[in-house]
């Protein structure tokens, strides 16, 4: 006992605490979520599985539902899944290829309009969502996955971690690319993109998650219910509670909330040697 290392146990003991309380939430949510309608209406939140749980996620995934009767989750999930894949995409081409320009091209005006780039943090969408708006719908791109997606596509975050990055590869590279007759384009696609997969790994996988959470954008963008995206049906699902004077639905909002919560959770599983690889070290 005398060899116990008690910083070690101290420090688990803690993770595992903070690990329960961030997860005790989620299952609550699923063991309510297999429970039928008056089970929940009557004794509330359930704590271990209930006999419900094929009929509630098939109706929830195939059944129509919301106020006009017409989206389903699994219609939900698929514009969920455009929406991230297409932010993250998106963001990431275009972090690149501004950071590529920044560092290699090396212009008189290439840091004031990086730290121009960079103030935009300090403008989230919510300050800008007026503007934004009226410049899509007259664009004629409401209800659109390019309405969607487009316009969230710049990132000052990707540009900084992108720029960081290339300023770390050595300058041998470059000059070597040059002595084999490679122009910028060749440089870009046949060195800087394969020796950032990993920067490019953690990259999307954050972009992806933050695209997927998105909810006051594709609220303002989307008008038809099978447009809405599955954070907002959770919303619309808690609004629209009772069906037919019923009990309330809850156990169906539970479930949706779930199958919200699955796809970032197994992006982050999958891939998460490339994203702590992608934060932690620098590949050259």
């Amino acid at each position: 006992m005398s060899n116990f290392d008690w910083r070690t146990a101290t420090t688990h003991l803690v993770l595992i605490m903070g690990a329960v309380f961030m997860s005790a939430p989620v299952w609550v949510a699923f063991m309510s979520s297999t429970h039928a309608a008056d089970t929940l209406f009557r004794d509330g939140l359930q704590l271990w599985f209930g006999g419900h749980f094929l009929e509630t996620y098939n109706q929830v995934l195939f059944e129509e539902g919301g106020v006009m009767k017409k989206v389903t989750a699994t219609r939900m999930l698929g514009n969920s899944l455009i929406l991230g894949i297409g932010f993250a995409v998106g963001k990431v081409i275009i972090s690149m290829l501004a950071a590529y320009a920044i560092v290699y091209f090396r212009f008189r005006l290439a840091a004031p309009l990086f730290w121009i780039i960079f103030m935009t943090l300090l403008l989230p969408l919510e300050v800008r969502i007026i503007p934004s708006y009226e410049v899509v719908a007259g664009l004629g791109l409401l209800d659109t996955y390019t309405g969607l997606i487009l316009p969230l596509i710049a990132s000052a975050t990707g540009t900084f971690f992108f720029r960081q990055f290339f300023k770390s590869v050595p300058e041998e590279l470059l000059e070597a690319a040059r002595l084999d007759g490679a122009n910028a384009w060749r440089f870009f696609i046949d060195i800087l993109v394969p020796i950032s997969k990993t920067m490019i790994a953690a990259i999307l996988i954050i972009m992806f998650v933050v695209g997927w959470n998105q909810y006051l954008w594709p609220l303002i963008m989307t008008t038809q219910e099978n447009n809405y995206t599955l954070v907002i049906g959770i919303k619309q699902i808690y609004q629209v509670l009772s069906e037919g004077g019923e009990l309330p639905q809850f156990q169906k909002a539970f479930a949706l909330t779930i199958l919200a919560t699955l796809p970032p959770v197994l992006v982050v599983l999958v891939f998460q040697n490339w994203f702590v690889k992608g934060l932690v070290e620098s590949e050259k």
